[in-house]
């Protein structure tokens, strides 16, 4: 198989490795291809590339893919089973977590652990002693992408930070996805924290499970008011990271995008996992990662969405 990836332009301040996909660790670990039949029932599986290099250019990206979810097939796959960072993305396992172990209206009270200290992180402006409801600091993570909201979150459900990066772990392989490990609950960068552009498909799978998460993700903005420890009221509006919710990017004709999750930092690059559904109303997710820039990003993008059939 040849290798798909970044452009001679540039490169990347780590080593990436190919572990094995879910398809054939699953198969190994049998011994059989029945459980490989078995996991592929309701999801799709794929081993490697899949799709024209013509209609979706990969130059100054790393992987893509795209997925039928109601056909369960794989229409484009680039690079989808190599170990890279996921930055933001990572939030969509945070929210399933909450979700499935959370309850949406439970008082979250915010401690130290809302103080992110690194440079430029994404920030709603959270303080110890602050209250929220998980509702809430939901939107905020996945609106905005909120780090502080990511860790409010895990500390309130998981008890400590590192509890609920276990249970996010724990998700990870319970869904199959193999070749993700998670370090925090925010996706600012470790060198310990990656997953997959498949995996990535596989946990954004479960979590649009949830219609609240779809409600979130497909929100260009919010606006809440939440109580500080002194008891007084603070108003934040925010808007949506992903660009073709605000409107600066278009879907091609027939597609509409219903949302998804972006994620930036040095060493992950670009990054956006999406769910859209074409003219018929059949759904479909989309994934790029590593995209040298912004523009990068929503080209590969665009190209991807415009494979989808009408």
């Amino acid at each position: 198989m040849l290798l798909a990836g970044c452009g001679s332009t540039f490169s990347y301040a780590y080593t990436q490795n190919i572990g094995d996909s879910t398809f054939s660790y699953t198969a190994k670990s049998s011994g059989t291809a029945e459980a490989a039949d078995s996991f592929a029932r309701n999801l799709c599986v794929v081993k490697g590339d899949v799709g024209n290099d013509n209609t979706v250019t990969m130059s100054n990206a790393t992987a893509a893919a795209l997925f039928d979810v109601s056909r369960r097939e794989t229409l484009f796959a680039r690079e989808i089973h190599k170990k890279l960072y996921p930055a933001s993305m990572t939030k969509v396992m945070t929210a399933l977590v909450a979700l499935k172990y959370g309850s949406t209206d439970q008082l979250l009270t915010a401690d130290e652990a809302v103080y992110v200290t690194e440079i430029d992180a994404q920030l709603c402006g959270i303080q110890a002693g602050d209250t929220l409801t998980l509702d809430q600091a939901l939107h905020l993570l996945l609106i905005y992408s909120a780090n502080d909201a990511a860790n409010l979150i895990a500390e309130s459900i998981g008890g400590s930070v590192e509890s609920f990066v276990a249970m996010m772990n724990d998700e990870a392989r319970a869904l199959g996805a193999t070749n993700t490990n998670f370090v925090n609950p925010n996706g600012l960068h470790n060198d310990n924290h990656y997953t997959t552009a498949y995996d990535m498909y596989l946990i954004f799978n479960a979590a649009i499970q949830y219609d609240l998460f779809k409600e979130i993700i497909n929100q260009s903005s919010y606006s809440t008011k939440y109580r500080h420890a002194d008891g007084t009221e603070q108003e934040i509006s925010v808007k949506s990271t992903n660009q073709y919710l605000t409107g600066t990017r278009s879907a091609p004709t027939g597609v509409t995008v219903l949302g998804g999750k972006t994620g930036t930092t040095n060493a992950a690059g670009h990054c956006l996992v999406m769910l859209s559904r074409n003219s018929s109303g059949n759904p479909y997710i989309s994934v790029v990662m590593q995209a040298y820039n912004q523009d990068t990003l929503y080209r590969i993008m665009t190209e991807l969405l415009a494979e989808i059939p009408n």
